[in-house]
């Protein structure tokens, strides 16, 4: 089949701005006439010629609503700017970790490696014709772009004039596995439709002890439930859970992929994984059914994951510590030792914790998971994770939900491997309160506040930065709020400078440091489709072994009215309460 390239003629977008997670809007807007083009040209614009003339690139993603006819436009788009060919998960389906495994472990049958990805997703946003869309580029070590390149795809994007593309090209059918060829100016281009879930099992057979998590799941006092929110995790649970490990497969909830996640969203927290939520023994009703053992949730793309034991939600900050401590032993990847632990700045210091009990370097980075993929590739990062539910190692160069739940179950399967037919086993619960009783405990809570007006919370933001500069007036209105809270003895706004590169990251959020080790942070984030989302965070840490049992949100109280009285959160957002907790 013979393509011919035709020029477009086109004119700039405003706001093709991407961030640390790509481009996110509203569908509404990415289906306009020539808008995903242009941002496509502009990516190839970008890259080197090499990573594009005669190479191999990754289209895919969660299969939200508007990806199908993505995934169209790409591939004509590749083959007319002298792309070699293209590899497609089948249905135009592979979680974001997923394709971070495929760049950097599948090799094609004549010996091809992908240099890139095209990875369509909007992460943990909901998706529908009236919902939002996303699109990001990841380079060749599997991880997103840098910074300089992000960077460099805006600047096009403000000044593209014309898009190439091969449009009589034949659609390809993406249901149905095999290679389609063709033909253009620049010679072959084959486009490979390839099972979603084979490369992805593969890395994980040969980091975990498969064998040794089957023992559990298949004990009659264990029992387990994985809800994928009909986001792209449903494509790779059945085949892991229920075939390889021999889960029921009643265990598993919502593991159909959807295009609009079966109009809820995608976002495993307890706010919205509300069906988990109730079969966890957290919700508000009580059904009389005996909780599962062990559950989990993974958002729209797979990336994130939330772990809960019967009734107890462990929070991420806590996850990403305990995996790190039991790592060694657990898990057969790891059984060599750990090159360092890092976490995103946000994320509580329970890491930190682990790190000085065992010895090992510790990196405190922006949010933004680029950031740990430089200290994967320079060898000094095995462990890391965000609070924002991401957990991950240096497997590949993306958070992974699946490898985070696999994390938990091959540590439940250590503590238990002699005790399978006990009388009791050790539960997730357990092995938290244990990891509290050795390491203390981080109380810990996040308040979003989404889809505020953008103009009220760069006010709020810039009035904190004002503030940092009197202390005394801080503490002013810290004792005001509340006298049994420590005082302010440190404010600023958190800057990086990475050791790998060089680069610096500055204005990465405004942290107030209180003489006990508590913590207050405010962030905007931009993972959002439109409005800003203000993030606090507020931590305090429990040494005392008779304190560590309180409830997370009555320790933490006293912080939260001083956080909101020293923000004016009301007064610049008109919110009286977040949207979400967590």
């Amino acid at each position: 089949m013979v393509f011919e390239v035709m020029k477009v003629p086109t004119t700039p977008f405003d706001g093709q701005k991407p961030g640390t997670s790509g481009l996110r809007k509203k569908v509404k807007v990415f289906v306009q006439p020539h808008y995903l083009q242009n941002f496509v040209q502009a990516t190839f614009n970008a890259l080197t010629p090499e990573k594009v003339k005669g190479a191999t690139l990754v289209v895919s993603g969660d299969g939200r609503y508007f990806s199908k006819d993505a995934v169209q436009i790409i591939i004509k788009m590749s083959a007319a700017n002298g792309v070699r060919r293209v590899w497609v998960g089948q249905n135009g389906l592979l979680s974001t970790p997923a394709v971070s495994a495929v760049i950097r472990e599948r090799v094609g049958a004549d010996g091809s490696k992908a240099t890139g990805a095209f990875i369509l997703t909007a992460s943990h946003n909901p998706g529908g014709p009236n919902e939002d869309f996303g699109i990001k580029y990841n380079m060749e070590n599997g991880g997103p772009a840098p910074e300089a390149l992000t960077d460099k795809i805006f600047e096009n994007t403000k000044t593209i004039k014309e898009y190439l593309i091969a449009d009589e090209l034949q659609e390809v059918d993406i249901s149905t596995i095999g290679v389609t060829n063709f033909s253009g100016p620049d010679g072959p281009f084959d486009v490979e439709v390839f099972d979603s879930a084979s490369d992805y099992v593969k890395l994980m057979k040969s980091i975990f002890d498969f064998e040794l998590i089957r023992k559990l799941l298949s004990s009659p006092k264990f029992t387990f439930c994985y809800d994928a929110l009909h986001g792209v995790a449903g494509a790779y649970a059945n085949r892991i859970f229920v075939e390889e490990l021999g889960a029921q497969q009643s265990s598993l909830l919502n593991c159909t992929p959807k295009e609009d996640f079966g109009g809820g969203h995608p976002d495993p927290n307890l706010t919205y994984a509300k069906e988990l939520v109730e079969r966890m023994g957290l919700g508000k009703s009580n059904s009389g059914v005996e909780p599962p053992e062990f559950g989990a949730a993974a958002d729209g793309d797979a990336d994130r994951n939330m772990i809960l034991g019967k009734r107890f939600f462990v929070t991420p900050s806590d996850s990403v510590a305990i995996i790190a401590a039991n790592a060694v032993g657990a898990i057969p990847y790891f059984s060599s030792g750990l090159k360092g632990v890092a976490r995103s700045m946000p994320t509580s210091a329970a890491l930190d914790v682990v790190a000085k009990s065992l010895n090992l370097k510790f990196f405190e980075v922006p949010t933004g998971w680029k950031f740990f993929g430089n200290l994967m590739d320079a060898g000094q990062c095995s462990i890391c994770g965000e609070e924002s539910f991401g957990t991950g190692s240096d497997h590949i160069r993306e958070k992974d939900g699946i490898w985070a739940v696999l994390a938990w179950l091959s540590i439940l399967a250590y503590k238990n491997k002699d005790n399978l037919n006990g009388d009791k086993l050790v539960t997730v619960e357990d092995i938290v309160r244990q990891h509290w009783a050795t390491y203390g405990r981080h109380y810990y809570t996040r308040y979003d506040y989404e889809n505020v007006d953008a103009g009220g919370a760069k006010d709020l933001m810039a009035n904190m930065v004002k503030m940092m500069s009197s202390l005394d007036e801080v503490n002013t209105i810290v004792k005001g709020a509340r006298s049994d809270v420590s005082k302010v003895v440190n404010a600023d706004e958190f800057e990086y400078k990475d050791p790998v590169d060089g680069s610096v990251s500055k204005h990465q959020g405004i942290r107030f440091l209180f003489e006990d080790g508590s913590r207050l942070v405010f962030r905007l984030s931009g993972t959002g489709s439109e409005g800003a989302t203000i993030r606090l965070y507020i931590e305090q840490y429990e040494k005392d072994p008779s304190k560590i049992g309180r409830d997370s949100q009555e320790a933490l109280a006293p912080l939260v009215e001083v956080a909101l009285k020293l923000s004016k959160m009301q007064e610049f957002t008109g919110r009286s309460a977040p949207t979400v907790i967590t």
